[in-house]
C-alpha cells in the first residue's frame, strides 16, 4: 500500500485528491495539512508517507523549503501541484532540480472536474513515484543571479552528442553540464517538461554552466561548440546536414512515443547525417520514448549509451533500450560526464 501525505493550503484541492485517490486498492492516504510547519506535527502521529502531494506557495513555509528540509532528512518523492506550472515557474524549476518527481498543474477554478479528468493520470504518476529513486543532489551549484560572463569558442561542431530524458532528468543535466570542460561538441536535449518551461530551463542552465552557452533551440540554428540546445516544448527537433554544417529543424506534427518533442525523433534524424560523429545518451525517466532511435544511432555507427539502473529515478526509458540493444554501455553520470569531455 502506497501511503500519500498532501499539503496544500486549499482544501478544495486536498479534498479532490482525496475524492480520485480513495477506494484505490494500491494507495492510501495517511494524512493532510493545510501548510509543512502543521504537517510535521501530524507526522509526529501518522508517521512519514511514501509520497508527498506537495504546494509551492503556502503559509508559514513555502514547499521548496520544505522539500529541501525533507530531503536532507529523508529523501521521498514529490509531486508538486500548483497553479505555477503554465508560466514556466522558476520555483518549480528549482523543485525539480531539488529531485521533485513530478509537477502537477492545479487549475484556479473547477478543480473537482480537472482532477477527475487526471485521475488515470495521477494515480499513475503516485504509482510511479513509490518505485523511483530519489537523491537530493547538492554537488549541483546554486543559480547565479546573473549570467556568467563566458570566454567560449563558437566553431561549427564536427560531432553531436544527443540526449534524451524525462522524470529525474533535470537533477542529472544539471550535473552533467555543470562539469563539462571547454570545447566540447554541441549538444542538442529533449527533455520531458511541462510546456513552456523549456526556456526557462534553458536560462536557468546558462547561469550555471561555466564551459557552455544553453539555449532553447530555434528552427536553423547552426550547431556550435560549447553550445547546448534545449528542444522547446510541443515542437519535434531534428538535426540534418547542409553542406559541412549540422542544422536544427523544428517539426510539428503529431507524438512519436507518446511524447513531443520526442527522443526518438531526435535520435532518429542523428543517425542519418552523423555516424561515428555522434554518441546518443538515454537518461532516467519513464516509458520507452528514445529506444528506437538510439537503436538505429547504434547501428549507423554512433556510440550509444544509457544511464545505469543505480543512478536513474526511474529506470523506464534505459531499460526499454537497453532491452532493445540500443545501449553499447551503461553508465552512471560521473561516467556520462567522462565520456561527453573526452569525445
Amino acid at each position: 500500500m502506497i501511503k500519500v501525505f498532501i499539503i496544500d493550503d486549499s482544501i478544495s484541492v486536498r479534498n479532490g485528491f482525496k475524492n480520485i485517490l480513495n477506494g484505490n486498492k494500491d494507495i492510501t492516504i495517511l494524512g493532510e495539512a493545510n501548510n509543512p510547519v502543521d504537517a510535521f506535527t501530524e507526522f509526529k502521529r501518522v508517521g512519514l508517507p511514501d509520497i508527498f502531494i506537495l504546494d509551492i506557495e503556502m503559509p508559514k513555509m513555502d514547499g521548496l523549503t520544505f522539500l529541501r528540509k525533507i530531503n536532507t532528512q529523508r529523501p521521498t518523492p514529490v509531486i508538486m501541484c500548483s497553479t505555477l506550472v503554465s508560466k514556466g515557474s522558476d520555483a518549480l524549476l528549482e523543485a525539480l532540480s531539488l529531485g521533485a518527481f513530478a509537477v502537477i498543474e492545479k487549475p484556479k477554478i473547477n478543480i473537482k472536474d480537472f482532477l477527475n479528468e487526471y485521475k488515470d493520470n495521477v494515480i499513475e504518476q503516485i504509482k510511479a513515484a513509490s518505485k523511483a529513486k530519489i537523491t537530493y543532489n547538492k554537488s549541483v551549484k546554486k543559480v547565479q543571479s546573473k549570467i556568467i560572463q563566458k570566454n567560449l569558442s563558437f566553431n561549427p561542431s564536427l560531432k553531436i552528442a544527443a540526449i534524451g530524458s524525462s522524470t529525474g532528468g533535470v537533477q542529472v543535466l544539471e550535473e552533467i553540464f555543470t562539469n563539462l570542460q571547454p570545447d566540447h561538441p554541441a549538444i542538442v536535449v529533449v527533455q520531458h517538461m511541462p510546456t513552456g518551461f523549456t526556456t526557462s530551463f534553458a536560462n536557468r542552465l546558462n547561469k550555471i554552466c561555466k564551459n557552455s552557452l544553453v539555449i532553447e533551440a530555434r528552427d536553423n540554428d547552426e550547431l556550435k561548440t560549447n553550445t547546448i540546445y534545449i528542444a522547446p516544448g510541443e515542437k519535434h527537433i531534428e538535426v540534418i546536414k547542409k553542406g559541412c554544417n549540422y542544422i536544427i529543424k523544428l517539426k510539428d506534427y503529431p507524438k512519436i512515443d507518446f511524447h513531443k518533442p520526442s527522443v526518438t525523433v531526435l535520435l532518429t534524424s542523428v543517425s542519418k547525417i552523423a555516424r561515428d560523429n555522434a554518441m546518443g545518451f538515454i537518461l532516467t525517466g519513464m516509458g520507452v520514448d528514445g529506444a528506437k532511435g538510439l537503436l538505429l544511432m547504434k547501428k549507423a555507427g554512433s556510440k550509444t549509451y544509457t544511464q545505469n539502473e543505480q543512478t536513474s529515478t526511474v529506470y523506464g526509458m534505459p531499460k526499454a533500450a537497453v532491452e532493445k540493444g540500443a545501449s553499447m554501455r551503461e553508465l552512471s553520470i560521473f561516467e556520462i560526464i567522462k565520456t561527453i569531455n573526452e569525445f
